[in-house]
């Protein structure tokens, strides 16, 4: 689901020497143009099967279908979005998002999605993955605390696999198909899981959705994609979901820097830059958005802040103010806070709050009853 910010972009005051255009970011009461942002929600979220893309990651397009087929059901029955996900874990699991008609080498008994015995159906229910995912979903909701468990454990629970956490390598690739699904059919969510983020990210660089600079900061990214840890090459959690948010809303982004310390670039401000200080990675600079080089000032540059202000943690930075000043453009901001920097690029860091970024989610849905 993605929300609309309001933004008043033709206000204008006449002051000696020009005009300067006040731009109010996010306000509840704006009028006039808005731009979409991105808002997580807590229940499940559905796209059309005739949307999905060609691959996400290893997974193709008829693996996709059934994804996409799994989240409509839960998004049908009103389960949340950790049950979703956990649905997709587990036909991931139990089939590689597949409708077998049999089991394995363990269960031959067993078959469709998500490899169920007789005591789920008939063999013609089994094999239909909407009705199958659904009866999935009915007796995970049974399994107590299924939603604190540990998703494999959940799954287990319920499967009853011989290694209680066979599910869990999934989990991550779960919630990539499922945020760029929601994606791709026009819903929004942003885990704050930094695997699954950079996972989603590493599907936007392979596809030329994403690009570096030089030096090469997205080897960052696809070393967190990969479970490795480098050492001073991490990236704060909350930036990959600010780089997430911006390749979700254009067509193609470009970032010259992220963790300056693992590059050792000394450059801009240096070692007390959030770039590099603590660790480094509390910062990216956005070089291109649309394919178009920005100022801080441009458009698209304008509306990434405008995307990103209502989400931020209070006291998060945005960079440029005089390139914006020089514009004639004042931003009227709710939680990011301007400086100034050269106008190459847009600087976005969190190195100076502990906040986390505040997606609004929507009320709980009651769990249904099987």
């Amino acid at each position: 689901m993605k929300a609309a910010l309001n933004i008043l972009v033709v206000f204008a005051l006449i002051i000696v020497g020009g005009i300067t255009a006040v731009l109010f970011v996010g306000g509840a009461g704006a009028s006039g143009a808005t731009s979409t942002g991105c808002t997580a929600i807590s229940t499940a979220i559905s796209t059309a099967v005739s949307t999905v893309p060609d691959s996400v990651g290893r997974w193709a397009k008829p693996q996709l279908a059934i994804a996409a087929t799994i989240m409509s059901v839960a998004v049908a029955g009103k389960y949340d979005l950790r049950a979703e996900t956990i649905a997709v874990m587990t036909a991931m699991g139990e089939s590689s998002l597949g409708d077998p008609d049999h089991g394995d080498a363990v269960d031959n008994t067993t078959i469709g999605t998500f490899q169920q015995g007789a005591s789920y159906g008939t063999v013609a229910d089994r094999l239909d993955t909407a009705k199958a995912a659904a009866a999935f979903l009915a007796r995970l909701v049974q399994v107590p605390d299924w939603e604190t468990l540990e998703p494999s454990l959940a799954t287990h629970a319920v499967q009853i696999n011989q290694d209680p956490l066979y599910y869990a390598p999934f989990w991550a690739d779960a919630q990539t198909v499922v945020n760029t699904l929601a994606g791709a059919g026009g819903a929004c969510t942003v885990s704050a899981d930094a695997q699954a983020l950079a996972k989603e990210l590493i599907v936007a660089v392979d596809a030329g959705k994403l690009v570096g600079s030089t030096p090469d900061h997205i080897k960052e990214i696809r070393w967190i994609a990969d479970g490795q840890t480098v050492p001073d090459c991490g990236v704060d959690v909350r930036i990959l979901q600010v780089i997430v948010l911006a390749v979700r809303n254009f067509a193609k982004v470009g970032v010259s820097d992220i963790n300056r310390k693992c590059t050792n670039q000394i450059e801009g401000a240096g070692t007390a830059s959030a770039h590099y200080f603590n660790g480094g990675g509390h910062a990216v600079d956005f070089y291109i958005l649309d394919g178009s080089g920005l100022t801080g000032a441009d458009k698209n540059s304008l509306k990434l802040i405008s995307i990103l202000d209502p989400v931020m943690p209070h006291g998060a930075d945005v960079g440029q103010s005089s390139c914006r000043q020089s514009a004639g453009i004042s931003l009227a901001l709710t939680n990011l806070v301007e400086f100034d920097d050269s106008c190459t690029h847009l600087h976005i860091d969190v190195g100076h709050t502990d906040g986390t970024l505040t997606f609004q989610t929507s009320t709980p849905p009651t769990t249904p009853t099987p």
